[in-house]
């Protein structure tokens, strides 16, 4: 699973041939979700605290996260995304 950032041991991360909607990973120790780029909308669970930082995060890279899907769909290398300071 090709990381592209990580920030306070959150990992985040894009699988190539994904499916839509455009969606990313993340990982906080056992805990491990799927958000969706667009809507936010979570699957998985992880601590509160995780969620807030990755919303955050989140809203700060939402075009850069559309360009790497968009990278995926055509086969491209994903960029590393800054992390959340």
């Amino acid at each position: 699973m090709p990381e592209i950032s990580r920030f306070y041991g959150i990992i985040i991360a894009m699988y190539y041939s994904e499916h839509n909607p455009p969606h990313f990973h993340v990982r906080y120790n056992d805990y491990r979700a799927t958000i969706n780029i667009q809507t936010g909308e979570m699957e998985g669970k992880l601590p509160r605290r995780v969620i807030n930082l990755v919303y955050e995060w989140l809203d700060l890279r939402k075009e850069e996260l559309l360009a790497n899907w968009a990278n995926i769909e055509n086969g491209k290398t994903l960029v590393e995304i800054q992390p959340l300071d």
